[in-house]
């Protein structure tokens, strides 16, 4: 026994050198699989980054072009925007210019038609106070034979009896005062048009308001008359006491006429049987300013048009009765040249009303309408 065991332990440690031996291999293996497995990941894995640079390369290059192309979007927006206000712009510089210039021309013709008007006028007027002093004497003179010769011849008494002295004496002086009534009446025209006129005047004047809606209103009576298809519309003038005013008249003339103007085409639309009125008032609204307001009663302006009265070129009216410029140019007089302020308070179904602050003595913006 004691001989065998040497031999026993060699076997045996030999066995446990071949067991270590084989499990060291089977690490080996195992460690170069999983190198191999790992070497294979890292490949796929660089191959990825490789595919996500390139990836995110593409996009960053198509992100960049997008930029670029929006860039380039926004500045041809921008651009055609800056067209569209400028082409905007130069239309209604050219409307203005036009109206201007057509108010300019009718300012010359009234002007013109005033004094030729007011020539013989003055002529007829200026003697008629001689006409009446010689129907006077004259009458005098029929009466002193009528004292002093009561049964005059018969050829006179059959003159006098055919052609009715006493009516022809009652009915010459009825004439004569209508002849003097009608000539005051076209004086008072002359003189409206001849302030109405004003309006191709450059010069800031002192003017009294009040004259200048009255002649607006002169000049517009035909369109306040009856006409056959609705009753005669009232103007009521309730007047305050104003100052003299600083302004460009004949511009102010303007804005008066477009709106007055606008008031009797809404009054125009009211059926037959329903009165027509237009109300304009005046009044200090403080030692500064003044304000001028003018109401219909027609049917009002729609809510969905209200925003855009002051537009230019924006009109509700058939092609060929308005150019959409009246309110627009005459919201540009009030509020640039004379600093003042428009309001429109419509009221749909009951009117409108325009309410017009100017201050008194304005740093006036230098006009070229």
């Amino acid at each position: 026994m004691k001989h065998l065991l040497p031999c026993s332990w060699e076997k045996n440690n030999i066995m446990s050198q071949t067991l270590d031996t084989l499990d060291m291999e089977e690490k080996i293996a195992r460690l170069e699989k999983e190198n191999r497995i790992l070497r294979k990941k890292l490949e796929r894995s660089e191959k990825n980054c490789l595919e996500l640079e390139e990836t995110n390369e593409k996009k960053e290059s198509l992100l960049r072009q997008a930029i670029v192309e929006l860039k380039n979007s926004q500045e041809e927006v921008a651009q055609k925007r800056q067209l569209e206000e400028t082409l905007s712009q130069l239309k209604r510089t050219q409307a203005q210019l036009i109206q201007a210039e057509k108010m300019s021309s009718l300012g010359h013709l009234v002007a013109g038609v005033a004094h030729e008007i007011n020539n013989p006028v003055s002529f007829i007027y200026g003697n008629l106070s001689y006409i009446e002093k010689y129907f006077q004497d004259l009458l005098g003179i029929i009466h002193l034979y009528r004292e002093y010769d009561p049964d005059p011849q018969e050829v006179i008494q059959d003159y006098i009896n055919r052609h009715d002295l006493e009516f022809v004496e009652e009915d010459l002086s009825k004439i004569l005062k209508s002849i003097k009534i009608g000539t005051e009446r076209i004086c008072e025209i002359v003189l409206s048009l001849r302030t109405f006129s004003r309006m191709d005047q450059a010069d800031v004047k002192e003017v009294d308001i009040h004259e200048g809606i009255d002649s607006t209103l002169m000049i517009l009576q035909h369109r306040l008359k009856e006409q056959p298809d609705r009753p005669e519309i009232q103007v009521t003038r309730n007047y305050g006491k104003l100052p003299l005013i600083e302004c460009y008249p004949g511009q102010l003339n303007q804005v008066f006429m477009n709106i007055l103007a606008n008031a009797i085409d809404a009054l125009e639309e009211l059926p037959n049987n329903q009165s027509s009125q237009i109300i304009v008032s005046t009044a200090t609204v403080n030692s500064d300013w003044i304000q001028i307001t003018i109401s219909d009663n027609g049917r009002g302006i729609p809510e969905t048009v209200q925003p855009h009265i002051f537009n230019p070129f924006f009109t509700t009216k058939a092609i060929g009765q308005g150019t959409g410029m009246g309110l627009a140019i005459s919201h540009q007089i009030i509020t640039e040249t004379h600093m003042g302020q428009i309001l429109c308070h419509p009221t749909p179904g009951k009117g409108t009303e325009f309410i017009i602050q100017i201050p008194i003595s304005p740093q006036l913006k230098p006009t070229n309408t």
